[in-house]
């Protein structure tokens, strides 16, 4: 990061000014500001609105997350993989843990998140200076207050998203005009000072921003935008971080230092999320992700999709490929590249209704008839064309730009936070129980507030065993919503997953029944067998999704398979070699401790700074 790189981000804060970038048609939809002197931008509400437009606009696009941060970097992991083909310098590679500096998909991604940041600063810097912040009326002044907590919110949002996936990084909390007079050369700072800044910067900002039920009352509309309980969950995941572990510029994992004194913020910030009553969880897991995100509303009265990254406009620029790059393919349209692992699919209980929302067993032809697909090609099914509507897309068109919105925080996290927060300073308390259990009823169909010996997880576990009882329920819960490998590396859990995961498929694909893990609780009982079905036969002319006997398949899948095609059925490989020889063959191949728990610094970055040294064994 040079003078011209810091000169070049001080111009492009200019230019956003000039051109604001949208981000979501309800909020982000703004007219171009032509004069670009900041006392022309921030002289007014509507005007500073628009600014604040930019900052929120860097979280999507291509080099967002509209598809490199969300669906390049999260795999591979042990539910989600990347996908198939040769080595390519490109989002193969760095699904594999085998990227390089000059890695094609690291340097666009890398920029945009120091895009958003310095958006942001400008916000940060100009907002508590107007006239209007201080002796505007009421309105204007809560107005503008929340548009101060929201920039310090995006910019730690972007900060964090930056340190988990490259470490210690260059301190940028002023606008690039300034560092670029004073330090043209930044090093890199200690990611636990960076922490310490951002979770100092959300401690005012939570106090800046209105819960959900506050928003009308200052004028402002319900929408997307950041609310308390944003905050506080963000910055509850960044405390977390910060007292987990992570790859070091000295080499090796280490955890923060005091990090009980993290889990005491997180637990305090999750707490008040949930005695505010502000966000609960929707009665049902398919309904959430099928009407709600999947049919794009505008805000979901539950309140659950707490921190959103909108999209429109149909291009690379401000929208995202959910539901096109991912999810299952429609009439062929799609590319079909996140696959769930098949260990990850019997992890689930069988009647855990979040299995079949998570994990899609189908591609749909012209006709919306269903063509099941082999284990291993199924696909992530959160984000899914043939569950869009508002408007639904129809199956002859060829666009690959939705406008589906990556979910960066739901309520479901917040309380899973919470259980593993209490857990870790009060052992398995009674609230970290409920905590827990709340999150597996809503997931089982059950009444998220009634205690059900049938679904909860049962009292008496040590807390160790509590901690690996909530390591499966994150991956239940979150599956293809990337956090899981954010969550192993902080655990220090990602080489073990790795290792037992590829020991696992290589037992499955020769019919040697699969082992729990020791990282976290095991299997239903059901899945540790040697008779796991090597063929499975769907329906051939069936339009259901169910996966179940009687919908898309004829058997099941937790049985011998029949040793003849069924009448009217279509086979497909199941629990055979073919997990091995294309599942597992793949899975995080490059993979190295102390080398994979971080992306290697873009190659470019690294050319034009000369303070910025790589990490470790890139």
């Amino acid at each position: 990061m040079n003078i011209n790189f810091l000169k070049k981000l001080a111009a492009l804060g200019t230019l956003f000014l000039f051109v604001v970038a949208v981000g979501c048609k309800k909020y982000l939809d703004q007219q171009p500001i032509t004069d670009v002197d900041a006392s022309v931008v921030f002289k007014d509400v509507p005007s500073t609105y628009k600014a604040l437009a930019s900052a929120y606009s860097r979280l999507v696009g291509d080099a967002g997350y509209g598809i490199r941060l969300s669906l390049y970097y999260p795999v591979d992991n042990d539910e989600m993989q990347g996908p198939t083909g040769a080595a390519d310098n490109d989002r193969r590679d760095i699904a594999r843990y085998s990227a390089t500096p000059g890695n094609a998909q690291l340097n666009n991604p890398f920029n945009q998140i120091f895009q958003g940041i310095e958006f942001s600063n400008i916000c940060i810097d100009n907002i508590p200076k107007m006239d209007m912040y201080s002796n505007g009326t009421d309105q204007e002044k809560k107005q503008l207050q929340r548009m101060y907590g929201e920039a310090l919110t995006l910019r730690a949002q972007y900060y964090f998203e930056a340190i988990r996936n490259w470490g210690d990084l260059p301190a940028h909390f002023r606008p690039a005009a300034e560092l670029a007079l004073t330090n043209p050369f930044p090093a890199r700072t200690n990611r636990d000072s960076l922490y310490t800044q951002l979770l100092a910067d959300l401690a005012t900002a939570e106090e800046l921003v209105p819960w959900r039920n506050e928003i009308s009352s200052i004028g402002d509309q319900p929408d997307e935008r950041i609310t308390k309980g944003s905050v506080k969950g963000l910055r509850a995941r960044i405390a977390m971080f910060r007292g987990g572990f992570s790859l070091r510029m000295t080499g090796g994992m280490q955890r923060g230092s005091d990090h009980l004194t993290y889990y005491q913020i997180a637990r305090q910030e999750c707490s008040d999320i949930i005695s505010s009553g502000q966000h609960t969880l929707n009665p049902s897991f398919r309904a959430l992700w099928k009407d709600n995100v999947c049919a794009r509303t505008i805000a979901d009265p539950n309140g659950e999709l707490m921190f959103q990254a909108s999209a429109i406009g149909l291009s690379s620029a401000e929208d995202t490929k959910l539901g096109y790059y991912n999810g299952p393919r429609v009439n062929n349209f799609g590319n079909s590249s996140v696959n769930p692992l098949p260990t990850y699919l019997y992890l689930f209980d069988s009647t855990d209704q979040r299995r079949d929302v998570t994990i899609v067993h189908y591609f749909t032809l012209l006709n919306g008839t269903r063509t099941g697909q082999a284990i291993t090609n199924l696909n992530d099914g959160k984000f899914r064309r043939d569950w869009i509507s508002n408007p639904v897309v129809a199956p002859a068109d060829a666009i690959q730009y939705f406008g589906l919105k990556w979910q960066i925080l739901r309520f479901s996290d917040v309380l899973l936070m919470f259980a593993e927060a209490e857990n870790e300073i009060n052992g398995p308390s009674a609230a970290a129980y409920n905590a827990l259990n709340m999150v597996r009823r809503r997931g089982y169909g059950k009444p998220i507030n009634t205690p059900d010996g049938t679904v909860d997880i049962p009292a008496g576990l040590s807390k160790q065993d509590f901690f690996k009882a909530l390591v499966r329920e994150r991956a239940l819960e979150l599956g293809g919503e990337g956090i899981r490998k954010y969550d192993l590396i902080r655990w220090n859990l990602l080489a073990t997953m790795v290792v037992e995961t590829k020991a696992n498929m290589l037992r499955m694909s020769t019919s040697t029944p699969i082992v729990d893990p020791t990282y976290m609780a095991g299997y239903p009982a059901y899945s540790l067998t040697n008779t796991l079905p090597v063929f499975m036969y769907y329906n051939t002319n069936t339009t259901s999704e169910d996966p179940n006997i009687g919908g898309l398949w004829r058997n099941s899948l937790y049985k011998t398979a029949p040793t003849t095609t069924p009448t009217g059925t279509t086979r497909v490989n199941w629990a055979r070699a073919e997990v091995n020889t294309t599942a597992n063959a793949r899975f995080a191949t490059g993979f190295a401790t102390g080398k994979g728990e971080l992306l290697p610094i873009p190659q470019p970055a690294i050319d034009a700074n000369k303070s910025l040294l790589q990490n470790p064994n890139y």
